[in-house]
């Protein structure tokens, strides 16, 4: 590999040819070219599988049932703060800690599932108040992913509700912007967190 090419720029690629590959698997009627994008998805996986560290099999099978064109997926986050300490889930999956949130759901509008998630996760009743940021996780410390993921940040109040964990969290939690606890990588980075201490006073919206 050159040193002139960023590691990562790999995954980077790979994700792209799996685009491509998805995309042509979906819309080509050619036997040959079919032939040819099941190639190329196959190297996408191989690829996707050493960068990630994710088990081969397991790349494919979050692949199989892609179809069509292939778009990034969304991943939406509830920033709820109380006596300026913000709330934290800590995750069932490994043990670190989160903001609430998870995989926008068909049907839902981000709102409603920033919502639902502090709801599931948390045990807390909130309203959403505004857009706090709109991030593309490529840009961000989080470890390599096989996905193109947008991440969506919105501030909700808590208007009712028993903190309490759920059936995908451990504990629950509000802590100080100099208290944090042991974050949760692959869904928030501790500069995202303390960038959010500061959003929750302004009207500006962080974006990628």
């Amino acid at each position: 590999m050159s040193d002139s090419i960023p590691k990562l720029q790999w995954l980077e690629w790979a994700k792209q040819i799996q685009a491509i590959s998805q995309a042509g698997l979906a819309y080509s009627k050619d036997m040959y070219d079919l032939e040819r994008f099941e190639m190329l998805r196959g190297l996408s996986v191989e690829i996707l599988s050493r960068y990630t560290e994710v088990e081969t099999e397991k790349v494919k099978t979050l692949f199989a049932g892609e179809t069509g064109y292939a778009t990034p997926k969304v991943d939406v986050r509830g920033v709820v703060f109380q006596d300026d300490r913000i709330l934290l889930v800590r995750e069932r999956v490994d043990g670190a800690w989160a903001l609430p949130g998870g995989w926008a759901d068909i049907g839902l509008s981000p709102k409603e599932v920033a919502v639902k998630e502090v709801k599931e996760e948390a045990g807390l009743t909130v309203v959403p108040v505004r857009l706090l940021a709109v991030l593309d996780k490529k840009f961000h410390d989080h470890p390599p992913e096989a996905y193109h993921i947008y991440k969506i940040f919105i501030l909700c109040e808590r208007v009712g509700g028993q903190a309490e964990a759920g059936m995908e969290t451990l504990e629950v939690g509000f802590f100080g912007r100099d208290e944090l606890p042991s974050l949760s990588l692959e869904r928030n980075t501790p500069k995202q967190i303390q960038r959010l201490f500061d959003l929750r006073h302004s009207t500006e919206v962080w974006f990628d």
